[in-house]
Formats: structure tokens, C-alpha cells, sequence
């Protein structure tokens, strides 16, 4: 049995990638020095013109190779890192994964949606508290009203169905 990331098949796929890449550039190179040797032996404007724009592509496909494999590099090295991260952390703690059902992931997403909500009206009420006028009354009292009801409706969510007791349960660090 091999470990993780150990089998062979992901290194031959990136040297496939090295060669398809390096071809490229081979035949952008090619494709431009054609271009060159022609409008050399011509010695009119088409040629050169055409020289232009194979010189553009050529810039362009090296720029790609070279930013693509730069790119690549950093993410390998990031996902290193987070690997190694998460190893040492892992290997630190014996606690069982934390398994959140379905439900919880909804009510969870909900109650962040409505702090988001709480946040930007906030931020209205704040913009407008300083301002006189009929306008900036109305969007207060706006904004206060939407606090109200999602700060409501999030803690409806948070509350077990129809019997308006808190909620109960075993609290973990």
C-alpha cells in the first residue's frame, strides 16, 4: 500500500503538462522566427505586420506558461503548508470530528444571514442618524424595523418549534 500522494500518476500527468508547455513556447518561437525570416526576405509592410502580431502571441504564450507555473508552484506550496498545518494540529488533540447534520448546517447558514442583515442596517442606521429630513427618518426607522424582525426571526430559529422555552443542551468548548 503506498501513502497519500505517493502514486505515480500525478507526476507523469505534470511532466506531459511540462512538455505540452515547453512544445508550445517551442512552436510560438518557431511560428515568429518564421515570421521574421519571411518579412526579412520579402521586405514589405504585410510581413512585418504579420512579424507583430506573432511577436504578441509569442509574449502572450510565454507570459501564460511562465505565470501558470508560477501560479501552481505557490498553490503546491500553500497546500503543503496546510497540509503540515493540519497534521501537526490533528496529531495535538485526540477529540472526535464534530459531525453536523444537515439541518443544523441550514439553521447555522440562516442565523449568519441574519447578523449579515443586522450588520448592514447598522450601517444604514448609522449613515442616516446624523441627518435631519423626512428622508433620512424614514430609512432609519426602516432599517430599525428589519432589525427587529430578523433579530426576531433569528432567534425564532434558535428556539425549539412552538413552545417558546430557550433552548437546552449540553454546552462544549
Amino acid at each position: 500500500m503506498e501513502p497519500l500522494g505517493s502514486s505515480s500518476a500525478p507526476a507523469q500527468g505534470k511532466k506531459i503538462t511540462i512538455n505540452a508547455s515547453t512544445l508550445s513556447l517551442a512552436v510560438m518561437v518557431t511560428v515568429f522566427l518564421v515570421a521574421v525570416v519571411f518579412a526579412a526576405n520579402q521586405n514589405d509592410v504585410i510581413g512585418w505586420f504579420v512579424v507583430v502580431i506573432s511577436l504578441g502571441w509569442l509574449l502572450l504564450s510565454a507570459f501564460l506558461v511562465f505565470g501558470l507555473k508560477r501560479g501552481a508552484a505557490k498553490m503546491t506550496d500553500q497546500l503543503k503548508a496546510a497540509t503540515a498545518a493540519a497534521a501537526a494540529r490533528g496529531n495535538g488533540s485526540q477529540q472526535a470530528p464534530v459531525v453536523i447534520d444537515e439541518g443544523t448546517r441550514n439553521r447555522d447558514l440562516k442565523l449568519d444571514h441574519s447578523f449579515k442583515i443586522i450588520q448592514v442596517q447598522t450601517k444604514v442606521v448609522n449613515d442616516y442618524r446624523g441627518q435631519t429630513g423626512e428622508e433620512a427618518a424614514g430609512m432609519v426607522d426602516r432599517a430599525l424595523e428589519t432589525i427587529e424582525i430578523t433579530a426576531a426571526n433569528a432567534r425564532d430559529m434558535m428556539k425549539p418549534a412552538n413552545n417558546g422555552e430557550p433552548m437546552t443542551g449540553e454546552v462544549i468548548d
